[in-house]
């Protein structure tokens, strides 16, 4: 049969064009895409907060001026602490007793599960680390600085200054420390604004020893704060200060159980 036998309807089929897409199909086509997309994102953004890093609000004026109340910052989750560093922490025992959390709707816990915005439950802590495992700590010497192992800190670069520009003492409080096996000591950057080891050392919590709590375990750390992501004003890069590369190490093997003198201090 030659084409010119076809029926009328078989011919007008062959000799037509194909339809072009239409604007329907090419929405759907694009909705889709970019659902995808939105899905691998979030993926990815899970798998960095759960392994690599996660951001946190910083709720208090206890680290001023290095971190002020508002800022947004990135810990780190695979790294090694260091003395200086900046690190969150989760509370080792009655250091937030009498604060409640804020909590979000339901679509700021998912944003804030995927690591977008910071968790505002857990009541997380940061601070700044003094003592390592092993390390005496104590305030304050014959020039009123905080030493480590024997070595006074030049705390000049992150101490807190008022408007104008006087400087915050080391500690209000004196005390002499050995941190414990597998703990750290932390103080915040504004001592007199903030409840960090040296204001618990004196503490009953639970079944915990006395002061016990004073002392970070180092399981509780999520990691060190790297930077500032937000305002953008405020952004930048934190690192341990100069200072600290020139203690020595611990004259004595970290204790099981921590060494504080004076008993009963307190802020």
């Amino acid at each position: 049969m030659t084409t010119t036998d076809l029926p009328p309807d078989t011919e007008s089929e062959i000799d037509s064009e194909p339809e072009e897409p239409s604007v329907l199909s090419h929405l759907v086509s694009f909705v889709r895409e970019f659902f995808i997309i939105v899905v691998v994102a979030l993926v990815v953004a899970t798998l960095l907060r759960m392994f690599v890093g996660q951001m946190f609000l910083i709720p208090s004026p206890s680290m001023e001026n290095t971190l002020m109340t508002g800022d947004r910052v990135v810990a780190e989750k695979i790294t090694d602490l260091q003395r200086g560093d900046v690190v969150v922490f989760g509370d080792p025992g009655g250091w937030l007793r009498n604060q409640h959390p804020e909590e979000r709707g339901p679509v700021g816990k998912g944003l804030q599960f995927v690591g977008v915005l910071p968790d505002l439950t857990k009541g997380d802590l940061i601070k700044r680390v003094v003592g390592m495992p092993g390390d005496r700590v104590v305030c304050c010497d014959a020039t009123g600085k905080m030493t480590v192992n024997g070595m006074a800190l030049d705390e000049s670069a992150y101490l807190f200054r008022d408007a104008g520009g006087q400087q915050v003492k080391a500690s209000e409080v004196a005390f002499d420390v050995i941190v414990p096996l597998d703990k750290l000591f932390v103080v915040g950057d504004n001592r007199s604004e903030s409840g960090d080891s040296r204001c618990h050392l004196s503490d009953e919590w639970q079944t915990e020893k006395i002061g016990a709590v004073a002392f970070v375990p180092m399981d509780m750390v999520v990691g060190p704060a790297f930077a500032v992501v937000a305002p953008f004003n405020h952004a930048k890069r934190l690192r341990a200060p100069d200072t600290f590369a020139g203690v020595p190490v611990a004259a004595q093997a970290a204790p099981d159980v921590a060494v504080i003198k004076p008993a009963g201090v307190h802020c």
